[in-house]
């Protein structure tokens, strides 16, 4: 995942970074010592992150606009 974004030229936060290198070296010690429903839970949150922020601002530029 963060090979992917970089080579697109995404920003990735230290969380990206910190939460992949721990189930990473949780995979290198044996598959069953990663908690794969929270890494799902994990990918997911960072897939939904940029759309939930992008109607946010539109609902607050929308927001705004009224007000002025």
């Amino acid at each position: 995942m963060i090979e992917v974004a970089s080579r697109m030229g995404m920003p990735i936060s230290t969380i990206h970074t910190i939460s992949s290198a721990v189930m990473g070296v949780g995979v290198r010690k044996r598959l069953s010592a990663v908690k794969w429903g929270v890494g799902l839970n994990i990918v997911v949150a960072w897939i939904l992150t940029l759309p939930t922020c992008a109607v946010m601002a539109w609902f607050l530029c929308k927001f705004f606009a009224l007000l002025s």
